[in-house]
């Protein structure tokens, strides 16, 4: 796959969550083609390094629990004192552990709204002061193909998807008068190892190429192009919507 380079994230700082596997990798790696000042947040330590190791010192690892919102706060406030005004926040960690209706406690609800929500608003709470003395900045989130598809025994996760798509469009009216654009990128079935190992049967793989218009699978670089995109100059006019990569899934 050809990758496009964007001269305007060049020496930019760039911050990640989830940033040590999956989709939250590759974003790492392709910020790093962009020549910016990568940081990603994680706690998964061993792919963490790992990704380091295949890094080098082009991008940088803070091991962080994003549910712990004084540790998530802490950790960019670092982040803007070693590197300057966060330019691009990816709000992307998140887990998509199935569950049944039944099964779900009041604890299992607020951990699962901790881990695929809430640390999104602080996150972009916490970077939006650097952002306006920078003159602009840009928030991208990452949603979910799950709850506009209804897949089965994930209520809570789609329901944390589904309040992102809102809080993106209602953060963009809040922060456009400062420039700082927000937008929700919306992958489909990406191809990535948790998926394969736990979920793309090759059953389940025929299902998915059988429901999307393109039929050949969605990989992360795919959804990595996009977010790439969104924060770059060139999508200068863009805020507020969601930017599906998908295949055309239904």
């Amino acid at each position: 796959m050809t990758h496009a380079v964007y001269p305007s994230l060049a020496n930019k700082t760039v911050v990640i969550t989830g940033g040590g596997s999956g989709i939250g990798e590759v974003i790492v790696e392709g910020f790093v083609r962009q020549k910016a000042k990568v940081f990603f947040l994680d706690v998964a330590e061993a792919e963490s390094r790992a990704l380091i190791t295949r890094l080098g010192d082009s991008a940088r690892f803070i091991k962080c629990d994003v549910t712990d919102v004084q540790a998530l706060r802490a950790a960019l406030a670092d982040i803007e004192a070693k590197a300057g005004p966060v330019a691009v926040l990816v709000n992307n960690a998140a887990n998509d552990d199935r569950h049944k209706i039944e099964e779900v406690t009041p604890e299992y609800w607020e951990n699962r709204i901790a881990v695929n929500l809430r640390h999104l608003f602080f996150a972009a709470q916490a970077v939006t002061a650097g952002m306006k003395k920078a003159g602009g900045g840009a928030i991208i989130n990452l949603g979910s193909v799950s709850w506009h598809s209804a897949i089965d025994n994930l209520s809570v996760y789609e329901t944390a998807k589904a309040g992102i798509e809102g809080m993106t469009r209602a953060m963009a009216r809040d922060l456009g008068e400062s420039n700082i654009r927000v937008n929700c990128v919306v992958p489909g079935a990406i191809r990535t190892p948790r998926q394969m190992k736990l979920w793309h049967t090759p059953e389940e793989e025929a299902k998915i190429l059988a429901q999307q218009c393109l039929k050949q699978r969605v990989d992360p670089i795919h959804v990595t192009a996009m977010v790439l995109f969104l924060a770059s100059a060139d999508a200068a006019m863009c805020t507020a919507h969601n930017y599906w990569v998908d295949g055309g899934y239904r």
